[in-house]
């Protein structure tokens, strides 16, 4: 099933501010929260949608390219998308600053507060991927190796030598913040910030991985295939979530972003989803026709050039260009013709010229539309 527009999801336009995409997310947050919707998989798969429209339209780079590109420059068929890699908890973490408090909602509905405790995330990686014009035209899985941090195997990613090494922070009690409160003039403040002895995690590591040195990640290589869409550029950005570095012991592992790259073609040359090509004829060829080979991305195709063609006119093949990244149709195939004039004759070629200098079907004969041109120019000096 296709995703909706993310604007569509928050119901807001596509000039929505920063302040407007908040507060839209905050409402359709509350209205789907799975408290107050208990049970309901509809709503929380409609919260999960929320969450995932707010987090690339949040992110200016994120949205510059979903802009231009739509749900493909988001990781289009690798499924990377941010609402379907990240369970409850991982959204509740990532976005509870945007209602305040220690926990989603100050307190829930029905009570029921929610930890804030910190979860470690993973930094994002940046690849480049170079690919040719037929790997664009029809879409590609590439399998690349990254150098990144990994889960460590000793210790599943915990950091904890056993697994089980853990104990609570005795300065936070486990919650991951200490509250404070100050006396100003306006009465008590509190106030929370992140606990300093565990780093907001609530916990403490009593015996460390020696392989990780309790870490819970290290260096390593990783295979990761990725599907390319049809119809990327040059420029345009990727992004495939979780493969990215690991987080701490155990947290949200960063993205992978894709820096699409595009090899040079030998003959021909891109303009957006149109596909140039410059054909040089002889004179001759102009002027009484030919047919020729015009190469396509896929193979060779056979064009008739008619008699009296012009240098500079354009024939285009429909279809032979790219497909639209959004899959909106496919772009054509231009090709410009070219009357090639050679340097050099040899003397009975320049008697033949010489003869055919002088013939009246040799004289320029401009057209009406021609004729009317000049006339605007001369006019306009005079």
């Amino acid at each position: 099933m296709s995703k909706r527009d993310y604007y569509e999801v928050l119901g807001v336009s596509k000039s929505a501010s920063e302040a407007e995409l908040k507060k839209a997310y905050r409402k359709k947050a509350i209205q789907f929260h799975p408290d107050k919707n208990p049970g309901d998989k509809e709503a929380e798969e409609n919260f999960k949608e929320a969450a995932e429209a707010y987090e690339v339209l949040s992110n200016p780079e994120k949205r510059q390219r979903y802009d231009q590109f739509g749900h493909a420059g988001m990781g289009g068929a690798t499924g990377g998308g941010f609402g379907g890699g990240m369970n409850m908890e991982d959204i509740f973490s990532h976005f509870g600053d945007i209602f305040g408090g220690g926990s989603f909602f100050g307190g829930g509905f029905g009570g029921g507060g929610r930890s804030s405790r910190r979860v470690n995330r993973g930094s994002n990686l940046r690849v480049k991927v170079k690919l040719t014009l037929k790997e664009i035209a029809e879409g590609v899985e590439k399998k690349i190796k990254v150098k990144k941090y990994v889960e460590c195997n000793s210790c599943n990613g915990s950091g904890a030598k056993d697994g089980s090494s853990f104990s609570t922070c005795s300065t936070c009690n486990g919650s991951g913040q200490v509250t404070r409160v100050q006396n100003t003039i306006l009465g008590q403040m509190q106030t929370a910030s992140t606990c300093p002895s565990c780093n907001g995690e609530g916990k403490m590591i009593t015996n460390k991985c020696t392989s990780c040195s309790g870490e819970g990640i290290v260096r390593d290589e990783e295979v990761i295939s990725i599907n390319i869409p049809a119809g990327v550029a040059e420029g345009m950005q990727l992004s495939v979530s979780g493969k990215g570095n690991a987080a701490r012991r155990g947290g949200i592992n960063g993205d992978l972003l894709i820096l699409i790259q595009e090899e040079e073609h030998p003959e021909l040359i891109r303009d957006e989803n149109d596909l140039l090509y410059n054909l040089f004829i002889s004179i001759p060829d102009s002027i009484l026709g030919t047919a020729v080979e015009i190469p396509t991305i896929e193979n060779k195709v056979k064009v008739k050039i008619d008699g009296g063609t012009q240098p500079g006119k354009i024939l285009r093949l429909r279809g032979k260009g790219l497909p639209d990244v959004n899959g909106y149709g496919r772009g054509d195939l231009l090709v410009k013709i070219n009357v090639w004039v050679p340097n050099n004759v040899s003397k009975e070629e320049k008697k033949i010229l010489e003869k055919l200098q002088n013939s009246e079907s040799f004289q320029p004969k401009p057209t009406s539309q021609e004729k009317s041109f000049f006339k605007k120019v001369r006019n306009f000096f005079e």
